[in-house]
């Protein structure tokens, strides 16, 4: 019998996008509970959890974060132009949340079990166009990935990861894609959702 993953007592930040593992996230902070939780992150050297939002806003009331997300760790701090604090983000690791709680300052908090990393795989044969799409969407919005390896591209996890980010899908095609543990099945649901994208 497998052994359960540990639990982790974890702050949320609910937003209205969807982080990858691998991926980078610029944040304007600005309310006290967030304020509160990035500090105690630095402080600790600890990570936070990013969840889409399925009810609510991202200011405001407490909202309803969708059931998986992604661990964030605070890669860099910078004071913005408009006096509030900026932060970049990495994701991490997926997890689930078995269940949430609501602090009196509005921060959610929840305990969480950490889904392991999918298995490494290559690129099929057959979905090699995602990774010439991949690097034409790079050079255009994503100038922090121009410098990456080229095996990364032959990483199926990493392909899909990026593609899901980078094109424009739906909130909630994002967070299904997300959700999917099957790396080469992501990269086949980006390939049939890719004809939307096309120019007539």
């Amino acid at each position: 019998m497998a052994a359960q993953s540990p639990t982790l007592d974890l702050p949320l930040f609910p937003l209205g996008t969807v982080l990858y593992p691998g991926g980078q996230l610029s944040l304007r902070i600005f309310e006290r509970r967030y304020l509160d939780m990035i500090r105690e992150c630095a402080r600790t050297g600890s990570s936070f959890g990013v969840c889409l939002i399925l009810e609510g806003q991202e200011a405001g009331a407490p909202a309803l974060p969708a059931a998986v997300g992604t661990l964030a760790r605070i890669v860099d701090f910078h004071n913005r132009e408009d006096g509030l604090l900026g932060i970049l983000a990495e994701g991490g690791e997926r997890f689930r949340v078995a269940r949430t709680r609501v602090r009196s300052d509005g921060l959610v908090r929840g305990d969480v079990e950490p889904w392991p990393a999918e298995p490494a795989q290559s690129v099929p044969v057959e979905l090699a166009l995602l990774q010439v799409i991949l690097e034409r969407l790079i050079e255009n919005m994503a100038p922090h990935w121009r410098n990456a390896p080229r095996e990364r591209y032959d990483d199926a996890s990493w392909l899909g990861f990026r593609l899901a980010e980078l094109l424009p899908l739906q909130t909630d095609e994002q967070q299904r894609l997300l959700e999917l543990t099957d790396p080469i099945q992501r990269l086949t649901d980006l390939r049939d959702i890719l004809p939307r994208f096309q120019r007539a």
